[in-house]
């Protein structure tokens, strides 16, 4: 088998990718620009723009994968509700360039979508409820559902939620990260207490992307942490396990920050699709910044 990551030098794609390098498995790891992870003879690299159909084409053909991971997205929910094209050209476009490459090669595309395509009304949230996007992110990651769901490919499709964890040389941090490093800091931080998320681990939804693609396991599944809670307690999670003081958590309101973007107030998976048929078995928020703290550790 010949793997191939779009979006390595992401979160989930350095995760996808030393999973695979542990395996000793023949792996392409491309992402736009210079590689940020650690360089050895175990993988190849190639720096590739997926939102250039041709530059998709040549080197989808050129190494014939059996399976792509599409990490790569545009996530700032915010700046998609400001840069409408923009988003299309990763989210949307992009996807459509991947899904005609690997019908051509016969590959199976695993590809990741959110929880912001339900508009957290109804939550926990199962793989056949209707989806009712609030954000312009949220209808980008919805319509490349839509294409792949009536593409010839062959796909599969991971809605997961707050993805967190620890990687190299990451441009953009996750809020688990963000919020050790601030309350380590003694800074004092507005936390909202009126959204609710399941958080994921990268490496349990690594885990299922591989599972999924080892396994011919194609459709759609919903992947996340297990627990269950507001951004607010999260936070305050994070500060009583790291021992920070919890009363530089601020408790606000989500319309305190004005964002420019709606956000479901609540979201939440139904597991039981990914359990059953991808083996799933996500961490629990604190075994998962158990985990954090020793990569921490071990990065220090």
């Amino acid at each position: 088998m010949i793997y191939l990551i779009t979006g390595s030098n992401g979160l989930l794609g350095q995760k996808i990718l030393k999973k695979l390098i542990d395996d000793n498995s023949d792996v392409i790891a491309t992402s736009k620009g210079p590689n940020r992870n650690k360089k050895n003879d175990s993988y190849i690299y190639e720096s590739l723009d997926i939102t250039d159909e041709k530059e998709v084409f040549r080197v989808l053909n050129y190494y014939k994968p059996d399976v792509v991971f599409n990490t790569a997205a545009i996530t700032n929910v915010d700046l998609c509700e400001d840069e409408k094209d923009l988003c299309d050209n990763l989210n949307v476009h992009a996807v459509n360039y991947l899904a005609d490459s690997c019908l051509t090669i016969d590959a199976h595309l695993i590809h990741i979508s959110t929880d912001f395509i339900f508009d957290g009304k109804n939550a926990p949230y199962s793989e056949d409820d209707l989806p009712n996007p609030l954000s312009y992110y949220g209808e980008s990651k919805l319509k490349s559902e839509k294409l792949l769901i009536a593409h010839s490919c062959k796909s599969s499709i991971l809605r997961t939620i707050v993805l967190f964890g620890v990687a190299n040389n990451l441009t953009k941090n996750n809020i688990v990260l963000w919020a050790k490093e601030q309350l380590e800091n003694n800074n004092k931080i507005n936390i909202i207490d009126d959204e609710y998320r399941a958080p994921t681990l990268a490496e349990d939804l690594a885990e299922a992307c591989i599972f999924a693609a080892n396994n011919n396991s194609f459709g759609v599944f919903h992947v996340s942490g297990k627990d269950f809670m507001s951004i607010y307690d999260l936070v305050v999670n994070i500060a009583n396990f790291f021992k920070f003081d919890v009363n530089l958590v601020n408790r606000i309101n989500s319309k305190a920050l004005n964002q420019k973007a709606k956000r479901p107030h609540k979201t939440g998976f139904v597991l039981d699709k990914a359990k059953n048929i991808l083996n799933f078995t996500p961490h629990s928020f604190i075994e998962s910044l158990e985990i954090i703290h020793k990569q921490l550790n071990i990065k220090t």
